[in-house]
């Protein structure tokens, strides 16, 4: 069944991307010894290649669709990540992320784009961004608790080799998946880059990411809760995040897109409203699940919608919307250092509300014009 072989490809990269992204940081700093620059400096030239690899080969898969491109770079990534312990020069770490650990970076949207190939245009293939986002959003509730296990048990070493063979398994159930048929895409194809959208989903992503750089920090130092209570916070997200993700496959088709990415837009905005005055777990709590539902709407729906508006141009849409996250990626260390320095944290969190209200602006500024297609659930 290739809409399986296509939930597990994705359900298996996120495991291991989580594994990787939960303690890379970590690993950088305590094995080897990179300062907080170079951090962010390696972090910023991977994130730069996967959006420039994402880019190409999306055009590419629009001329010429295959499984190819996300076997390719998903293995590439695989090979990185077991060289990787191996390595402690900085400058081969940025060659690294420059070549084999940026490709990594596009396979999320590759694989997103051979789904909508090979489903269709139908409501199968409408349906299979929100139910493979569920896939991306329950690895990420998994993925670093079992990258807590192996790092427990065989440190950092393992931790990254343990992520490259789930890397390598993910490649190999994409060859399960059908070869997709070539759609011409012509010159009259609706792909002209929507810029108001895409920065809509920037900002969104760069506050919910900023956001989750400083709420660790205001939890524990300004509310005086225990590091364990972030834990509980995160999985409330990631509970809420799969649920209301495998919800969107079923939503009924008199409501619209446009208005549910509004809402989702809202739902965060929301979200940090409540945070900056809550004064226990339970208020954290209910803000979370408000975050969670968030990152769902936008993350899928808002996918299917660039999908949908683009279409038949499917590399490029998927591409378009997953390196607007990957932006959102780039400034958000940015936005929250600088505001949690100049400002304060209940400060930096409204910024971050700020940033994701107008966001929800240029969406309603950027859509108003376009064609909205209808939301399709189940048949």
């Amino acid at each position: 069944m290739p809409f399986l072989a296509l939930f597990t490809a994705v359900l298996l990269l996120g495991v291991a991307d989580s594994m990787i992204h939960s303690y890379i940081v970590l690993f950088g700093a305590d094995v080897v010894g990179l300062t907080p620059l170079q951090i962010g400096v390696w972090a910023s030239v991977s994130a730069v290649s996967g959006i420039t690899i994402s880019w190409w080969l999306g055009r590419r898969f629009d001329r010429r669709p295959a499984r190819a491109y996300a076997i390719a770079v998903i293995l590439l990534g695989a090979a990185g990540y077991v060289l990787l312990p191996r390595v402690s020069s900085f400058l081969l770490l940025l060659l690294m992320a420059a070549t084999a650990l940026g490709a990594m970076g596009a396979a999320f949207p590759q694989l997103f784009a051979l789904a909508r190939s090979v489903l269709g245009e139908g409501s199968a293939g409408q349906r299979s961004a929100p139910l493979l986002r569920s896939a991306w959003s329950l690895a990420w509730a998994v993925g670093p608790l079992l990258g807590a296990l192996v790092l427990s048990r065989g440190g950092y070493s393992w931790l990254i080799w343990t992520a490259a063979g789930v890397f390598l398994a993910s490649a190999l159930t994409v060859l399960a998946v059908p070869r997709p048929e070539s759609v011409v895409v012509t010159d009259s194809t609706p792909g002209n880059a929507p810029v108001l959208l895409i920065m809509s989903v920037t900002l969104f992503f760069a506050a919910m990411l900023a956001g989750g750089l400083v709420l660790p920090l205001f939890v524990t130092r300004v509310l005086h809760q225990p590091p364990a209570s972030v834990g509980v916070l995160v999985s409330v997200c990631a509970v809420v995040e799969v649920a209301v993700t495998l919800g969107l496959a079923v939503v009924p088709g008199r409501v619209r897109q446009r208005a549910l990415i509004v809402g989702g837009f809202g739902s965060l905005v929301c979200y940090y409203a409540l945070t900056v005055v809550s004064s226990g777990m339970l208020m954290l709590m209910i803000g979370q699940a408000l975050r969670g539902a968030g990152i769902a709407i936008v993350g899928a729906a808002g996918l299917r919608y660039f999908q949908d508006l683009l279409a038949p141009a499917t590399g490029r849409a998927t591409t378009l919307f997953a390196n607007a996250c990957t932006a959102g990626l780039l400034v958000s260390g940015v936005l929250s250092g600088v505001a949690v320095e100049r400002f304060g944290y209940r400060t930096a969190l409204l910024l971050c509300a700020v940033a994701a209200a107008a966001g929800g602006v240029a969406f309603l500024l950027g859509s108003r014009h376009r064609s909205m297609p209808k939301v399709h659930g189940s048949v």
